[in-house]
């Protein structure tokens, strides 16, 4: 993988490290913006509709399960467009700005010439119209939700001192007013958690848009591997620290779990058919994973994903022994430290942005 891989990261760092000067503010030209809707169903409520009784749902019928989208394209836009699936409990907001008010990942990549389309998945944020009911296994359907401390925590933003005071990591903007907006960015599912119909709605915008590179975060990473098993037209894929939902390998490989502490935090696995699988290899894809991650860890939040960085090393394994074209990068081994789960929003997003613009460009897709 090493061999594979040294160009690309060699000049990708190069380019990483003076990301200021290749990501200045510039002025951004669009040729068109816009949102919509992909997917959707409806279900019918028995009985038979009457004016008289106009607010009573027999005979009506209630719409959800889309995903609603918003994008925009430069003027002279590059070939493939980028398309942002959120993780777990957040929505399109995760790329849109960073808690303190600085260019988000959809706006540094749209000034590297880059469509984006940021979408809310199916139940969630501004597509939050369900066909099914909240079940008691729903996540985060809670309102009041309390868990400040907990997806502080779990997403190794920081840690809390005697005081029970916010104390950010390196990298994550500091003070009581950024941590209030990263609480602030939550989202409650609005009907069961369904990652299949979540990847069936993708896979339409991909359609639609005749080809794409999907950029996925967190529980999103299980949806961009699905959406490339229904998808000729996933270009690639980079995943910023897939995991908390499966990672896709052969069924007749299934690989080793590390534990965590907590074992239902442990990283999981799903398996299909050898054929689907290899769906996988068609496409450039790769992974990066921040600091802060240790298994075994006394930090729930370091220790959770280090057992996913554990299960992803094996995923990329995987695909590279199948002929597929995956890479793994752990930006600490790079000189590049004191990310959290949400690298996208911290202080050197810009840095980022330029690796996986170099990225794309050794892989042929800026062009």
């Amino acid at each position: 993988m090493k061999a594979k891989t040294s160009a690309w990261l060699l000049a990708a760092l190069s380019l990483a490290l003076a990301g200021c000067q290749q990501l200045d503010p510039q002025a951004i030209h669009l040729a068109k913006q816009g949102s919509f809707t992909v997917g959707g169903r409806y279900v019918t409520h028995p009985g038979t509709f009457s004016p008289d009784h106009f607010i009573s749902p027999q005979g009506q019928r209630a719409y959800g399960d889309f995903a609603y989208v918003s994008y925009q394209t430069p003027v002279n836009a590059k070939p493939y467009p980028l398309i942002f699936q959120h993780g777990g409990a957040q929505s399109k907001r995760t790329w849109e700005s960073t808690v303190d008010g600085r260019d988000g990942f959809n706006t540094l990549f749209l000034k590297q010439g880059y469509s984006v389309y940021l979408l809310d998945q199916p139940r969630s944020g501004e597509a939050n119209l369900s066909t099914q009911a909240v079940t008691p296994d729903t996540p985060w359907a809670a309102n009041p939700m309390y868990g400040d401390k907990t997806l502080y925590l779990l997403s190794r933003i920081g840690h809390y001192n005697a005081q029970g005071e916010a104390v950010a990591n390196a990298q994550f903007p500091s003070g009581e007013a950024h941590y209030q907006a990263f609480q602030q960015s939550w989202t409650i599912g609005s009907g069961p958690l369904d990652n299949d119909l979540n990847a069936d709605v993708l896979a339409q915008l991909v359609e639609q848009t005749g080809g794409a590179v999907l950029v996925t975060h967190s529980m999103g990473g299980t949806i961009g591997w699905r959406t490339a098993l229904r998808s000729d037209n996933v270009k690639a894929i980079i995943a910023y620290e897939p995991g908390g939902t499966p990672f896709i390998f052969p069924d007749s490989e299934m690989p080793a779990v590390t534990q965590a502490r907590f074992a239902a935090l442990s990283a999981t696995a799903l398996g299909v058919p050898m054929a689907e699988f290899l769906k996988l290899t068609r496409m450039p894809i790769v992974l990066y994973y921040g600091d802060y991650i240790k298994v075994g860890s006394e930090h729930v939040g370091e220790d959770k994903w280090g057992t996913e960085l554990e299960m992803a090393k094996q995923f990329v394994a995987a695909i590279n022994r199948h002929g597929g074209d995956a890479t793994l990068v752990h930006l600490p081994d790079i000189g590049i430290s004191g990310n959290s789960h949400f690298l996208m929003g911290e202080k050197n997003n810009r840095q980022l942005v330029a690796l996986a613009a170099a990225w794309l460009k050794e892989k042929g897709l800026d062009r």
